[in-house]
């Protein structure tokens, strides 16, 4: 399995989905609760950083840049 850091924005974010019905479901133990919040918080993460790359090589396109620039060399600004 894949880690966040290696997943692209649809599987970070159906991950994120997964964590919030976990959190929502209220069966979780206090440390489980945390423990998922903060799996939650890093997918999000991952996610902006993501969508931020996927921005910036848009705005490459407007710009008139006719390089192809990976989606994650566009996104330059470690999320971690």
């Amino acid at each position: 399995m894949a880690t966040a850091d290696e997943d692209g924005f649809d599987a970070v974010l159906a991950r994120l989905r997964k964590v919030v019905e976990r959190l929502e479901n209220g069966n979780l133990s206090l440390e489980e609760s945390l423990t998922a919040y903060e799996e939650g918080v890093s997918l999000a993460k991952r996610g902006h950083h993501l969508l931020d790359g996927a921005e910036k090589r848009v705005e490459l396109l407007i710009a008139g840049g006719s390089q192809s620039v990976p989606l994650d060399e566009a996104a330059t600004d470690d999320p971690r």
